[in-house]
């Protein structure tokens, strides 16, 4: 594989290495096993289930990359793991695949960069992913920058929310902390005192100037004396049911009198779902 062709996404990928021979066709899924390196650990069932009905009506409109396994008949996920699951949940017996040889190293970039270019991972998976590059592979950041597209100091940044306590970094995956208040956790020389003002910020009762003030004050000082911010506490609140309400990502930004409301949605039929749920009494058909 040309070397320097993952920066620019898999279609990259796939230009960079057109005179070698890419064998598509459709085989069984029973046949194919994900890659237990897979960068993305978490998976959310409401976007598996919206791509499943995608698949339903549409059919499978990008087939799964695979490679083989050595000494057996069966196939590895090098990217695809989403629409696997939603053809698991379809009940499908098979679906169309790209077959590559991949070393180890290649199917790790792939992943990688499948995912971050989708914006699949947390921070936290991304951060083991780079990781994983890192000492499984042997190289250094400025590598794995230039393979992904991005920045050393994103690498490097990313790297660092490992130091978190694993109380923490479970908080930022689960999103009852932004990476706002993780880097300013990060500051924090005490790890009691860092994970109790996490649990603080993801209450909505400290926001991040404050986390970074605490950071450099001394010990001494308790938390507890510390105001809370009323205006933080309340959109926190808000975010945490609105997020329960609509089983999706929600964000509140409030900024001057003015603010913003951010839902994801996945696809067509998860924005007419979203859609339904917000005016039940339209029409969207």
């Amino acid at each position: 594989m040309a070397k320097g062709g993952l920066g620019g996404g898999l279609g990259a990928l796939f230009e960079d290495n057109a005179a070698e021979i890419q064998t598509k066709k459709t085989i069984r899924l029973s046949d194919i096993e994900p890659n237990r390196n897979q960068p993305r650990k978490n998976f959310d069932d409401a976007a598996i289930s919206a791509l499943a009905d995608s698949i339903r009506e549409h059919g499978m409109l990008q087939p799964i990359l695979v490679r083989p396994l050595p000494d057996s008949n069966n196939y590895q996920i090098v990217a695809g793991e989403r629409r696997w699951r939603a053809a698991r949940m379809l009940s499908l017996s098979e679906v169309p695949v790209i077959v590559r040889e991949l070393s180890d190293l290649e199917t790790a970039e792939i992943a990688l960069i499948e995912n971050i270019q989708r914006e699949d991972l947390n921070p936290i998976e991304e951060a083991k992913a780079f990781q994983r590059l890192q000492d499984d592979f042997g190289m250094k950041q400025e590598e794995i920058a230039k393979k992904v597209g991005c920045s050393r100091s994103t690498v490097t940044n990313a790297l660092r929310l490992l130091k978190l306590p694993e109380e923490v970094q479970t908080m930022l995956v689960k999103g009852n902390i932004t990476i706002g208040h993780a880097k300013a956790l990060l500051a924090f020389s005490d790890q009691k005192r860092m994970i109790l003002a996490a649990q603080k910020a993801a209450d909505g009762q400290l926001n991040v100037r404050q986390l970074e003030k605490l950071a450099v004050e001394s010990d001494s000082k308790d938390l507890d004396d510390i105001p809370i911010s009323k205006t933080v506490s309340y959109f926190g609140e808000i975010e945490h049911a609105l997020k329960n309400r609509l089983g999706r990502k929600v964000k509140v930004q409030f900024k001057k009198n003015k603010g913003t409301l951010m839902l994801e949605f996945y696809d067509e039929e998860d924005l007419k779902l979203l859609a339904e749920l917000l005016s039940p009494e339209e029409d969207y058909e």
